[in-house]
């Protein structure tokens, strides 16, 4: 296998410093011991132990919580489990759910008193979750400052955060430095340094994207979009989003939705709609294609394939930065739960410990919230790239408003790139589709 590289230093001055306040959340999962005296030592970066918290977080609860996760994050999490046992008295149940199906089931158990004291999952959840009065948010105090920005914005909605944060991923630009040495600034120079390599026939594709053939992958052509002023909605200051707000119209978006028509099938096909993400990613592992956009989850694909890459930064299409969507994964409190005040101690104090996220990395490798865990997952160039190309993207937002975007918004972009009709018309009744929706 060959060794991974980094392709150059970023083009952009990015932090991992965290500014904004956080919220603290507790878990639920399957799987633990009982509880033991208090420990008169922590190893470094493990959770401190807490004076009396055997009789004050029992106090009016239930001497049990139980956490909901996915069998990834189980064994990662069993000895901050075992360490909570011995330093409260309290017992923290493991339970393993399929995530696919957490989240609503969640929903539907908490009001019922069923469900778990603390759940794990995306950050795009939130929206949803608060809607059915099913989280409440948390203060994690001058934690704050000890996680990324992105993923503390990630997890603040409506003024209030949510979660505790633990993994952020996003989208960059795979380059198979085999085929070409550096991923320029604009997408055509890109786009022509990939020709490159396939007029030399050393590949079949300068570039590739995965596309569902019907419903597009505005997911995937989110960094484009953005690029070209036409971000899904305003955005306040301090990065929150008015979902009142579509900025997707205007010209910005016909010049998006005319740009998706100049690459698509009647232009000069760098859009394919039968280019699916596995084919994309088949091309790029066979070495096939110079550039691939993509996340972490295909990096260990391109590395059992011996290929040579590179994680850049994404270019431009317009005249501003390309921002992606950047997922968070996070831990929340259970607004059922029938102790609150040891769930929000096991989640603020445990769960976001360096020792937790250390050993979540370790098993995801994404990289971590807490910058002093992402300081030492960065030794891996990739994971570091990674990392800092995420401090320029914006959340996915969490209000449930999205889920009428995402109705009409791809299988839009699809026609147009299919070169099926006028590309801004196409574009301005997928805003009006949208708007009516979110006016309901």
């Amino acid at each position: 296998m060959k060794a991974k590289t980094l392709g150059g230093a970023p083009r952009r001055t990015l932090t991992l410093a965290a500014t904004a306040a956080f919220s603290a959340l507790a878990l639920t999962a399957c799987g633990g011991g009982t509880g033991g005296g208090a420990s008169s030592s922590a190893p470094a970066g493990s959770p401190s132990s807490s004076p009396s918290a055997s009789q004050d977080l029992t106090e009016g609860g239930s001497s049990t919580i139980t956490m909901w996760v996915d069998q990834n994050r189980q064994k990662p999490l069993e000895p901050i489990v075992k360490k909570f046992q011995e330093d409260t008295g309290i017992t923290v149940n493991l339970t393993v759910k399929d995530n696919s199906k957490m989240r609503d089931d969640f929903i539907t158990q908490a009001p019922t008193g069923k469900g778990p004291d603390v759940i794990v999952g995306a950050h795009d959840w939130i929206g949803a979750l608060v809607q059915n009065g099913a989280i409440e948010p948390v203060e994690l105090g001058d934690k704050a400052s000890e996680f990324s920005e992105t993923s503390v914005q990630a997890v603040t909605y409506e003024g209030q955060t949510w979660g505790v944060p633990y993994s952020v991923e996003n989208l960059a630009i795979l380059r198979n430095t085999e085929l070409v040495d550096s991923t320029p600034e604009t997408f055509d120079e890109m786009l022509a340094e990939g020709q490159k390599a396939v007029d030399a026939g050393e590949a079949k594709y300068p570039f590739v994207v995965g596309l569902d053939p019907v419903n597009g992958d505005p997911y995937h052509l989110y960094p484009f979009q953005t690029s070209m002023g036409a971000p899904v909605f305003e955005q306040a200051e301090d990065g929150s989003y008015d979902v009142s707000q579509l900025a997707m119209g205007g010209e910005a978006g016909t010049a998006f939705a005319e740009k998706l028509a100049e690459y698509g099938t009647e232009g000069e096909g760098v859009l394919n709609p039968n280019m699916t993400a596995d084919i994309a990613k088949e091309q790029f592992n066979k070495g096939d294609a110079a550039y691939f956009i993509s996340g972490p989850w295909n990096v260990d694909g391109a590395e059992e394939a011996g290929i040579d890459f590179a994680v850049d930064p994404i270019p431009s299409m317009g005249e501003e930065d390309a921002q992606s969507f950047v997922g968070v994964n996070a831990f929340f409190v259970s607004a059922e739960s029938q102790n609150k005040l040891a769930a929000n101690e096991f989640v603020v104090n445990y769960l976001s410990s360096e020792q937790a996220q250390d050993a979540l990395y370790e098993e995801g490798k994404r990289p971590p919230a807490l910058t002093a865990s992402f300081d030492k997952a960065s030794s891996d160039e990739v994971i570091k790239a990674f990392g800092e190309i995420g401090e320029n993207g914006v959340p996915m937002p969490t209000a449930p408003e999205m889920g009428a975007v995402w109705e009409f918004w791809g299988g839009a972009q699809m026609k147009i790139i299919k070169g099926e009709g006028d590309p801004a018309q196409t574009w301005e009744k997928m805003v009006s589709d949208i708007e009516g929706n979110l006016e309901k």
